[in-house]
């Protein structure tokens, strides 16, 4: 274990937990990186959940920020089964060798809104229209062509579209919804946005460079905007 991290509160480590937990029963071996700046009150955690090609992102408020600059790629699995959410902490596990979009993070700023974004309600249905063609299209194949490669086609042909008036493919927002993050909001005192009264941050389409994100009061979708240089393994790695 390299060091122990204290949250600002138990719903904040149960948060962490099921965001972790999501992402392993995706991939048992899944592998997450953690950014925390020195004296920050926030530590941000990266997954890629197989299949979507989107990255994950999920933001844990920190009870006692961090003496150094935390950055460092550990098995989701055992930083799953660190985290503590009675004692409100976990203990972060050795480093591993991270997969290569480790490397290839969104920008931290310079991120400005989208037009054209559905509304929460108006987005959860066009991920549960989507789900119900893609089951109804399977079901309806052939016993000699259900085979994965047709159902893999459907799949891109489905997920592919774009959501409402704006350019973000359907399957990050059905990754956002199998994340957990569209989710209806809970009050701004339980869920820990905003101060006593104030309303959560709406979700919202944003962009920075070739970048997408669609931001939620519970985690944010980030993805290579459509037309970019290649996927997301594609990319030049770099740190961030």
């Amino acid at each position: 274990m390299t060091g122990q991290l204290r949250f600002a509160d138990s719903g904040e480590a149960a948060d962490l937990a099921a965001f972790l937990g999501r992402l392993v029963h995706y991939d048992r071996a899944a592998a997450v990186r953690l950014q925390a700046q020195a004296g920050g009150g926030a530590l941000a955690v990266f997954g890629r959940p197989p299949s979507f090609e989107v990255l994950a992102i999920r933001t844990v408020r920190l009870a006692v920020p961090v003496s150094r600059p935390l950055d460092v790629t550990v098995s989701a699995g055992e930083l799953l089964e660190s985290v503590d959410e009675a004692a409100a902490s976990t203990a972060v596990p050795a480093p591993v060798t991270g997969p290569p979009w480790t490397g290839v993070l969104p920008p931290r700023g310079d991120w400005r809104q989208l037009p054209g974004l559905p509304g929460p309600e108006a987005i959860r249905a066009a991920v549960s229209a989507s789900v119900a063609e893609f089951r109804a299209r399977d079901e309806a194949l052939p016993p000699q062509h259900r085979t994965r490669s047709e159902r893999d086609r459907i799949g891109r042909e489905i997920w592919s579209r774009t959501l409402g008036d704006t350019e973000l493919p359907l399957r990050a927002v059905h990754a956002a919804q199998s994340l957990g993050f569209l989710r209806p909001v809970r009050s701004a005192v339980a869920s820990g946005v905003g101060a006593p009264g104030a309303a959560p941050d709406p979700v919202a389409l944003l962009a920075s460079g070739g970048w997408l994100r669609l931001r939620t009061p519970y985690g944010s979708i980030a993805m290579r905007r459509p037309g970019g240089v290649g996927g997301l393994g594609a990319l030049q790695v770099r740190p961030v």
